[in-house]
């Protein structure tokens, strides 16, 4: 039995940080009204010239920094993003060239808020199936690029940032007890396209296009799925809610995350929550969550963390791992 093992994490937010008394200076909102509403009190923008790539650079090498690797230790990079550099190369190959990285291979995923998720699954598989020995998964945005700064009911809601694990296949028992990544789970509907969606693309419009969300739609559909896939991916590992040490969720709105942790009935403080300090991140959301609760000791090796996100497409997926 494989399993994947985590070595270290790391992530990096922008020096610029935006507070909702800043963005009442230019729109008709408050501070009171987003806090209310989201939990939400700022959020880090990208400088000028900072593309997603470098975001994603200094978060991996804190995350090497953390597992005491450096950049030859690692034969796979997956970086989840739906705001990269370029349409083309992957992001991922300018971190691999960055880091000096000369072997293996570094792609790009695109599930949006999900997508770390889904990079830590692909990075799963491909680490059991033998296709890697080591992967760093890195979720990086620079959202602030794709939204309508018009439309204050989606603006207020994001941030920039990224995040990086780093994990390691090695033999195991095959128990629950085992460290590294225990199970997965990973859905999508694209019948919920136009809930949450960019009205551009390069086969589409010729335009990069702003983001667009029915946010009352995206709500409910969150509720809903992500009690199911937590149900799913706990029964896959033959475990229960009241096992988990940690919840980290994707960082979207309070009430979501709240909600989330009242059915799964984990007391508040075994609650990841960071959306106050960075908004939502997208795909990084997670990631900078999960260094935030390793960085300040709340998450011990041994605790059972289990990550959920929900994103445009929508996608959906939760995965659980032994720390």
């Amino acid at each position: 039995m494989i399993r994947s093992v985590v070595q270290g994490c790391g992530a990096y937010l922008p020096e610029r940080v935006v507070t909702n008394g800043d963005l009442a200076k230019k729109m008709d909102t408050s501070d009171e009204w987003i806090q209310q509403r989201t939990g939400i009190r700022q959020r880090h923008i990208a400088a000028e010239g900072e593309f997603t790539s470098h975001l994603a650079i200094k978060a991996a090498e804190r995350a090497l920094h953390h597992a005491g690797m450096t950049a030859a230790d690692i034969d796979l990079i997956v970086l989840a993003t739906a705001t990269p550099d370029e349409t083309f190369p992957a992001t991922a190959t300018r971190v691999q060239a960055a880091l000096g990285m000369t072997r293996g291979a570094a792609f790009d995923v695109q599930a949006v808020c999900a997508g770390f998720v889904f990079g830590i699954s692909v990075a799963d598989s491909m680490l059991k199936n033998g296709l890697a020995s080591t992967a760093m998964v890195i979720g990086a945005e620079t959202f602030s690029r794709i939204l309508d700064w018009d439309d204050r009911g989606t603006c207020v809601l994001f941030g920039d940032g990224a995040g990086a694990i780093i994990l390691k296949a090695e033999e195991a028992k095959g128990t629950s007890a085992d460290r590294g990544v225990l199970a997965n789970a990973l859905h999508s509907d694209g019948r919920q396209h136009d809930i949450l969606y960019v009205d551009g693309g390069p086969s589409s419009t010729r335009t990069t296009g702003l983001l667009r969300m029915e946010g009352k739609e995206v709500f409910k559909h969150a509720v809903v799925n992500m009690a199911s896939v937590v149900t799913e991916v706990l029964g896959k590992a033959g475990l229960d809610a009241k096992d988990i040490d940690w919840l980290v969720p994707h960082q979207a709105n309070k009430r979501i995350i709240d909600g989330t942790g009242r059915k799964l009935g984990l007391a508040p403080e075994r609650v990841v929550v960071t959306v106050d300090k960075h908004a939502n991140t997208s795909a990084a959301s997670i990631p900078l969550a999960l260094a935030t609760a390793v960085g300040d000791g709340r998450i011990k090796k041994g605790d059972l963390v289990l990550l959920e996100g929900i994103g445009g497409g929508l996608a959906w997926g939760a995965s659980l791992i032994r720390w």
